[in-house]
């Protein structure tokens, strides 16, 4: 059964990955993974920003042209110059969107490629991996903090299960400041994030700590927009066994004054088959979170890490 369209995060999307056959080809990319099991949770707002801006489907494609330095988006002869249209029209709607929890991009496309678009010498001589698309350039900029992927990478299961526990959690952290934020509720916050964030990046979860302990006198505005920032860019370094490891262990600790020894050898060897790639890391999770039913914790229950998304998506069964 779907979620109700009221209750579920909104995920901006290029059109084509939603199967919309709006390439220049009159194609599209669909996404099985966005559109089957990705929109039970989440409300996607389809853009084709070619479309938007008057091209026709379908059309002549366009492509990003250095002249001298400057990049062009145009037909390869330079006529239909779109360049400030798809610009200003990135702008817009970074700017009129702003209750997206994250971004999925079109590969390679000269408007929606988040990285490694092909940009072509304006005399026809070669070209070279190495432009963004002008569309996504703009909402990257505009908001940096914001989760944004390419659709082909989310058939890679790491690449996947990273991108959907950052719109999980920024989608939470736009549910806490349209409630009013306050110091208490950032620092209440980030506890529950605690061990999401050890399990990505160390200097993160040492950095973040910092930030609310030593510059928790900044105004509410100024060090929430240093928190989130600093927050999204620790959850973009992939977690790792070994930092999955680290992290399991702080948890087990909680449990070690309940636990026989027998139990706490099972747990270990748990964490250890896990470390080892013998077992997936749902494993050791089962474990700690049965443990948890056992002998409750108000502070772990409020763990992120246990539950970063909906287990229904089944992000951690294979690794």
């Amino acid at each position: 059964m779907n979620t109700p369209t009221k209750n579920k995060m909104k995920v901006g999307i290029s059109a084509c990955v939603m199967g919309q056959n709006v390439r220049f080809d009159g194609g599209h990319k669909r996404s099985t993974f966005c559109t089957q099991q990705l929109s039970e949770f989440v409300q996607f707002k389809p853009i084709c920003p070619e479309v938007a801006v008057g091209l026709p489907t379908p059309r002549k494609s366009i492509r990003q042209i250095d002249k001298d330095g400057l990049i062009t988006l145009s037909r390869p002869d330079g006529s239909q110059d779109v360049t400030q249209a798809v610009t200003q029209y990135g702008k817009d709607i970074a700017n009129t969107a702003t209750d997206i929890a994250g971004f999925i991009f079109c590969a390679k496309s000269p408007t929606c490629g988040m990285e490694r678009v092909k940009v072509y010498h304006h005399n026809g001589q070669g070209s070279s991996a190495t432009g963004v698309g002008l569309f996504a350039e703009q909402i990257m900029q505009a908001n940096p903090a914001l989760p944004v992927e390419e659709s082909g990478r989310l058939n890679d299961p790491i690449l996947r299960e990273n991108f959907i526990t950052r719109i999980f959690t920024y989608q939470k952290w736009l549910t806490l400041t349209a409630s009013g934020l306050s110091k208490h509720k950032l620092i209440a916050f980030h506890s529950q994030l605690k061990y999401l964030v050890l399990s990505h990046h160390l200097e993160s979860y040492q950095q973040l700590g910092q930030l609310l302990g030593m510059q928790s006198h900044l105004p509410i505005d100024v060090l929430a927009k240093q928190y989130i920032h600093q927050l999204m860019e620790g959850l973009r370094h992939i977690a790792t066994k070994k930092s999955h490891t680290n992290t399991l262990q702080h948890l087990q600790g909680y449990f070690k004054q309940y636990l026989t020894p027998s139990r706490r050898a099972e747990l270990s060897d748990a964490i250890m088959s896990y470390r080892k790639g013998i077992a997936p890391l749902l494993v050791p999770l089962t474990l700690i979170k049965h443990y948890l039913l056992e002998f409750p914790n108000d502070y772990l229950s409020q763990q992120a890490y246990l539950n970063p998304h909906p287990e229904t998506l089944k992000l951690r069964y294979g690794y």
